[in-house]
């Protein structure tokens, strides 16, 4: 896109499993750099980590290469955002003691039904369910497994989540954690504290957990050390990120309360704003918080775009897609979960995928896939619905299945809902508007919020809509009977809550 000389640019930064991206992003949404550097980690059995080290040197390259076209001093702000449950402990000047343990690390089931059941009180009042991908679960691992000293050896050992490592290095010292990244390591969000009472019954009172600010607080400003290593200004902002599916969110441009974003990708990802947050008895969904102060309510399915790719590998997706449009429904009901157990909209860890019949064909099939993961899309909806959330204008559609224009539209059907497709969406550009909105529209805010509410909408221009999608009724018509199937299916394993169930069919 061109450049409007004079407008304040932007820079996010996006820490994934397998890279490092980078963009520079003009207060007019126009993308005038991008930068990209790749990851790699140990995986073995349940374990994966990192190297903190790693992550610097990605961001140092993938900064670097995103300014390569771009004047640093016309840049006023940055943020970071990295994957959830990401954690490892440092000593009191930020250099690791500990490999990171990954979002994905299996390692910590026994610690994280340990801290649920030492904490119940404490995380049903949050509304929050311990889990082994949880930060929390992930420090008991740490601190279950020192070689030297036990206990003593945590003494002074600081808490440090993957964003925290990254801006720290930016700014030069230990800097706060944001409430968004420090939420899976049991931050209390409605107090905005530590539960340290319950630190003590868990055995980490001799960790050092850090200070904690909302997402799009200034932490302070680039360093002299990492201004040489990465190309930007000395004293640029260096503001308080959130986690890549809340960064993902805001690229989304669902930022208002009623707005929600479905993300699919390999699975799919529901996160909405609320102005309060969602009570939800069964713990499937959880509450972050917005640098404004609303509630970012969200879930995770284990259903999307992966089960195409294990049903038929290395095919033409984009064939398949023409061929399906003449299986709508198609003849079977498929549930095409990725991996066996489910997160949201229901907690079922036994369950397994399946196809109810038989497929006249791959077309056939793979519109019951489709199809299948549009209506546990749909079942999310009505399932926040029946939480209380408003679900009011588009639902947009981000993720890498937006390329199928396809299935785009099928879910517009399916769900009965306007769709938006943004025209750049993914969690670097979230961060870009993230700082924008944190630095504010006159310098550096200090804290987040300070912008306003309003302050989102001057940021309006950041999001571009690619395309605009309107159900078509007669199709609509056709999904609803398979649909309401589906709900029995589930229903009937024991899966799906019978109130859940009974709600969707009537709501749904």
């Amino acid at each position: 896109m061109t450049d409007t000389p004079g407008q304040d640019l932007w820079v996010g930064i996006d820490l994934g499993t397998q890279g490092v991206r980078a963009l520079v992003v003009a207060g007019g949404g126009q993308v005038l750099g991008r930068g990209s550097a790749p990851l790699t980690g140990h995986r073995d059995g349940h374990r994966h980590e990192q190297l903190p080290s790693d992550w610097w040197q990605g961001v140092t390259s993938a900064v670097a290469g995103a300014l390569r076209t771009v004047a640093p001093a016309r840049v006023r702000g940055l943020a970071v955002c990295a994957t959830s449950g990401t954690v490892l402990l440092t000593d009191a000047q930020g250099e690791p003691l500990t490999p990171a343990l990954m979002y994905d690390d299996g390692r910590a089931s026994a610690e994280a039904r340990f801290a649920q059941e030492t904490g119940a009180e404490v995380w049903d009042a949050l509304g929050y369910r311990i889990q082994p991908s949880w930060g929390l679960a992930k420090l008991l691992w740490l601190a279950g497994h020192q070689d030297r000293g036990g206990a003593a050896a945590l003494r002074g050992a600081r808490v440090c989540h993957q964003a925290d490592f990254v801006t720290s290095r930016l700014v030069g010292h230990p800097v706060a954690a944001d409430s968004s990244h420090a939420l899976k390591t049991g931050y209390d969000l409605r107090r905005r504290e530590w539960p340290h009472a319950l630190h003590e019954q868990l055995g980490l009172a001799e960790l050092e957990f850090p200070p904690v600010v909302a997402p799009g607080s200034v932490l302070g400003t680039v360093c002299a050390q990492a201004a040489a290593a990465t190309g930007l200004a000395e004293g640029t902002l260096v503001v308080a990120g959130m986690t890549d599916g809340c960064a993902a969110q805001l690229g989304s441009g669902a930022w208002d309360v009623g707005q929600w974003n479905s993300v699919l990708g390999t699975t799919l990802v529901l996160k909405g704003v609320t102005a309060q947050p969602l009570t939800d008895p069964a713990g499937v969904l959880y509450n972050h918080r917005a640098a404004d102060g609303n509630w970012l309510p969200g879930g995770a399915s284990s259903v999307g775009a992966g089960a195409l790719a294990r049903a038929f590998p290395g095919a033409d997706l984009a064939r398949l897609d023409r061929a399906a449009a003449a299986h709508e429904p198609a003849s079977v009901l498929s549930y095409p979960l990725v991996s066996r157990g489910e997160r949201f909209p229901f907690l079922a860890p036994d369950a397994e995928p399946f196809t109810l019949g038989t497929p006249s064909g791959d077309a056939d099939l793979h519109a019951s896939l489709l199809q299948g993961v549009a209506y546990v899309e749909r079942l999310c909806l009505a399932y926040v619905r029946q939480l209380g959330a408003r679900i009011e204008g588009p639902v947009a559609f981000t993720g890498g299945a937006t390329g199928s224009a396809y299935w785009n539209q099928l879910r517009a059907d399916v769900l009965g809902r306007q769709a938006a497709v943004p025209e750049h969406a993914d969690s670097a550009l979230g961060m870009a508007v993230l700082a924008a909105h944190g630095a504010g529209p006159d310098g550096a805010s200090g804290s987040a919020g300070a912008s306003g509410p309003d302050g989102w909408s001057r940021l309006r221009p950041m999001v571009k809509v690619r395309t605009v999608l309107d159900p078509r009724p007669e199709a609509s018509r056709r999904f609803d009977e398979p649909f309401r199937a589906l709900l029995d299916a589930w229903e009937h394993r024991g899966w799906l809550p019978a109130q859940t169930a009974a709600y969707a069919r009537e709501h749904g």
